[in-house]
């Protein structure tokens, strides 16, 4: 059984920030109280809280008994101030490990998709620090300021108890995602086996397919969980609990991981939505893990032609806080590997077909490669996020304005929007990655195996 560590933040003599009679250390300690119900009433998990009252303790304290603890994983929950608005969360700036680089991304976009989306929370993004808690913790460990006591409009969602719920069952969902928690459910009753839940449904149909080759029956059922409409793809309905963890297990061994089940009932003690699929929940924002020359690299082995624009999609994708190797293989699926084969000619250096709509409508001009990238970056960054554009940067892309601010967290959520009616857009866009990341890995392997030749000759 996983053991976590929730630590509400601040306490005591320590009240944290403070703005109009508010202290920040009474909303730590109310959403940790609730994660931690929520979690030890729907999974099995041992939960332990550093402070359960409003006690003083300093941050050794707080690491000191999650090490003890020999916990799996340390969760700090905090509220911010200083003049900004929305979530943000933290993982430590030095070395870690890629599996706590998973929990942020598995976490921070589940609190995003659905208590951020429901509530209009700006998205200030998955950051590193140097935080006590974070460095001195031996275990996983995550850092998250929800809101800004001292902005207006975070300071009425906190007072708000049914935006304090939403939110703490969606940290507690996301943690339960990020360690594959099992649920807690009876041993009688009807268990739905679940191949997958889907925002579209032309997805869940796309699994029912691959099942059918599996030949595994399933089928879609549509369900509406907390206000949002999801395609669950069912294989199975069982009175025994056993076989329904069979079928599950028979599900990942055909490739379906995110496989789970649950108990039919008419009570549920807490609705939970589906998990979405590592796909699907693949975040515009977020870090780069290509370097500039791989992306360069890459697009040679197809064009060898192609201009050098990798160090552009790296530069401008960190100013903007999205992933600019990403945003590179969208210029490659719009540009066809940069040899410009549809509507846009190589000279627009427009290689995202901004305002591209049709034959006698090619779209924006740029004056140099670098304002095309830049103007790429931009407009997918009106789309992934509703903040201000970043200091010291103006407005070059023309249809910035034309966009629905934060309406595409992730890249599958650009079917429909950027492409019309672009059912498998954002998978296109992710294909290419994932084909360029496998040749960047299979580069350095062959590097590593020169190096490791060399150093041989030289014993």
């Amino acid at each position: 059984m996983k053991t976590i560590v929730i630590d509400p933040g601040h306490g005591g003599s320590d009240s944290g920030a403070a703005s109009q009679g508010d202290l920040e250390k009474d909303f730590n300690l109310s959403i940790a109280v609730k994660v931690r119900d929520f979690l030890i009433q729907n999974y099995e998990v041992h939960l332990v809280l550093t402070r359960s009252t409003d006690t003083s303790l300093s941050l050794t304290e707080r690491t000191n008994l999650a090490n003890a603890q020999n916990a799996d994983f340390f969760l700090s929950i905090h509220n911010n101030a200083g003049g900004g608005s929305g979530f943000e969360s933290y993982i430590f700036n030095g070395s870690v490990s890629s599996i706590t680089r998973n929990h942020q991304h598995i976490i921070h976009d589940q609190i995003v998709s659905s208590a951020g989306s429901k509530y209009d929370i700006v998205d200030r993004g998955k950051k590193r620090e140097d935080f006590h808690v974070l460095r001195e913790s031996r275990m996983s460990a995550l850092l998250l300021e929800v809101l800004f006591v001292d902005n207006d409009h975070d300071l009425s969602l906190l007072r708000n108890t049914s935006f304090i719920n939403a939110i703490s069952s969606a940290i507690a969902r996301g943690v339960a995602q990020a360690f594959d928690l099992p649920t807690k459910l009876d041993s009688s009753g009807l268990f739905q086996v679940i191949a997958g839940s889907f925002k579209s449904r032309s997805n869940a149909e796309y699994r029912v397919q691959y099942l059918n080759r599996k030949n595994i029956h399933s089928c879609v059922v549509p369900i509406s969980v907390s206000g949002f409409q999801y395609y669950r793809v069912q294989a199975g309905a069982f009175s025994n609990r056993q076989n329904a963890e069979q079928q599950v297990e028979l599900l990942k061994a055909a490739g379906i991981n995110d496989a789970y089940f649950i108990r039919e009932t008419n009570t549920p003690a807490a609705p939970i939505p589906p998990p979405l699929t590592p796909v699907e929940k693949f975040s515009i924002l977020g870090d780069s893990i290509l370097k500039a020359c791989q992306l360069d690299e890459f697009v040679k082995t197809i064009n060898p032609d192609a201009p050098i624009l990798g160090e552009y999609y790296i530069q401008y994708g960190k100013a903007y806080g999205l992933r600019g190797d990403i945003a590179y293989a969208q210029a490659l699926h719009e540009t066809n590997y940069f040899r410009f084969t549809g509507l846009v000619d190589k000279s627009q250096n427009n290689y995202a077909g901004i305002g591209a709509t049709g034959p006698g409508c090619p779209g924006a001009v740029f004056a140099s490669p670098e304002l095309g990238v830049h103007a790429h970056i931009q407009h997918l960054y009106a789309y992934a996020s509703s903040r201000s554009l970043p200091e010291g940067y103006s407005k070059v892309d023309p249809r910035f304005d034309l966009v629905t601010r934060g309406s595409a967290a992730t890249w599958i959520q650009l079917n429909g929007k950027w492409a019309v009616p672009g059912t498998s857009y954002g998978q296109s866009i992710l294909l290419l990655f994932r084909r360029n990341a496998v040749h960047a890995a299979e580069e350095m392997k062959e590097q590593i195996n020169d190096i490791n030749d060399l150093l041989k000759e030289l014993e």
